[in-house]
């Protein structure tokens, strides 16, 4: 049986935290193992910070009804890769086929990443996010592989698996290719504190009461049956696809549709968010077709039905 003990080698290389969970080097199911890929999962246990790895254990030890270890590597909360195995889990499951990856048993062609969180009303962290691109983009990068055999087990499995939620597997993809590149993706975040890429009216109170806000203040405001946009400027560099994320504090009292405004190639696209919830974190807006410019490019609207104060406080644009 083949095994990967360049493993933890390859992840420290990346700059990714490693810890080492016991005789990682030993710890395996039998039979084949060839890897050609790598599939992400989340594990469907709630992490918080002082809780980042609630499935630690079962990953290693399994349940009564599968055999661990269940992973390659457990991603806690804040990104940490926890290496349980260097070869073969009960992880993947029979494959379907998904891209370049062949139907037939999982557990032989792929290695995989458990991504510690719930994935019903918790969506990965940011930490866990980049650590697992990073991650993926080394292991690949060792395989001699591409993007393309970074996989979601909802992509590849046959028996309905719906993980890992709250991703996009194409941007994923093309984060994974970023990196793989050697270069990042551009990226560039406006707050409302930048100077010159942020506009308001008087209407748009400044606050620092939540310490989910991102940077030192956001911006509220009441809604209204008007126009009355807080907008954020981008110098886009190419015309391309363009992934737009925002990032609000959640307070029960905030808005539960607060309207985002994207201006792209062929006009205005609304996603209204729930600022209620899920605050202090990077959340997609969606993929975009944006023209190259120096324009206001996102916009919080205050026109919206739904009660409490709509939230601006930062946006970040990456291409894809």
């Amino acid at each position: 049986m083949a095994t990967i003990p360049w493993l933890v080698d390859v992840l420290r290389g990346a700059g990714v935290q490693v810890v080492v969970e016991g005789d990682w080097l030993n710890r395996m199911r039998p039979g084949s193992f060839d890897p050609i890929g790598v599939l992400w999962h989340h594990t469907a246990s709630t992490s918080s910070a002082t809780n980042p790895h609630p499935a630690l254990n079962i990953c290693i030890n399994g349940r009564p009804d599968l055999a661990g270890p269940l992973c390659q590597a457990l991603v806690d909360y804040h990104g940490v890769f926890h290496v349980i195995s260097a070869g073969r889990c009960n992880h993947a499951g029979a494959s379907g086929g998904s891209g370049p990856i062949p139907a037939g048993d999982g557990n032989t062609m792929l290695i995989g990443w458990e991504i510690d969180y719930n994935g019903v009303n918790q969506e990965m962290t940011a930490a866990q996010y980049a650590a697992s691109v990073a991650a993926t983009a080394a292991v690949l990068t060792r395989l001699g592989r591409d993007a393309s055999y970074a996989r979601g087990h909802r992509e590849t499995s046959t028996t309905g698996k719906i993980d890992p939620s709250f991703i996009d597997l194409n941007v994923m993809r093309a984060d994974v290719a970023a990196k793989m590149g050697g270069s990042p993706a551009w990226s560039s975040i406006v707050d409302n504190a930048t100077a010159g890429r942020f506009t308001a009216s008087a209407s748009w109170g400044v606050s620092s009461f939540s310490g989910q806000r991102y940077g030192a203040d956001y911006r509220y405001a009441d809604p209204v049956a008007a126009s009355d946009p807080a907008w954020y400027r981008f110098n886009v560099p190419a015309a391309g696809n363009y992934r737009v994320d925002a990032w609000w504090p959640a307070n029960a009292g905030y808005n539960s549709a607060a309207p985002y405004i994207i201006a792209t190639t062929t006009g205005n696209r609304t996603v209204s968010v729930d600022q209620r919830a899920t605050g202090g974190q990077w959340r997609t807006l969606g993929t975009f077709a944006l023209p190259a410019g120096d324009a206001n490019r996102v916009a919080v609207s205050r026109w919206t039905t739904a009660a409490g104060l709509v939230i601006a406080d930062a946006v970040r644009l990456t291409r894809v």
